[in-house]
């Protein structure tokens, strides 16, 4: 089976979706489906999935094929929108923790690590940290 979108028309607070049915012998048939717009909103489905979950609407329930007027219940926006809400769920344990904070030594990476800078000299001394006495020449 496949369904073909004809169009819509807004009918008081439903939208109502008209399809074509083309079968495996090519006859079309009307099909219509509609969709409550105060219960999308309150499921939070935006306006531009209703199209296509409407078909899928079709899909589903096309076993019998004696259907002509559906109706996109509050059931079935209930297990979209629990399902959407799973899918957010689990894109969030995707996501990458946030990186640390800075430290104190930011930089050292780059700057390379320099021992007589990293410690503080209080007075002259050699490298090896023994002092050393001042020569003066007279």
């Amino acid at each position: 089976m496949q369904f073909i979108l004809t169009g819509f028309t807004q009918d008081l607070a439903f939208r109502v979706f008209a399809f074509e049915r083309m079968g495996l012998d090519r006859v079309r048939t009307k099909v219509v489906v509609r969709a409550d717009l105060a219960l999308i909103r309150r499921y939070g489905i935006p306006m531009q999935e209703l199209p296509l979950l409407c078909r899928n609407l079709l899909e589903r329930s096309d076993s019998d094929g004696e259907a002509h007027n559906l109706t996109f219940t509050e059931a079935e926006m209930s297990l979209h929108a629990k399902g959407c809400a799973a899918a957010r769920e689990a894109a969030a344990l995707k996501r990458k923790s946030p990186r640390r904070t800075p430290s104190d030594n930011v930089g050292v990476a780059w700057r390379g690590h320099n021992p007589i800078q990293a410690t503080r000299v209080q007075g002259p001394q050699d490298i090896d940290g023994q002092k050393t006495a001042k020569t003066t020449q007279a």
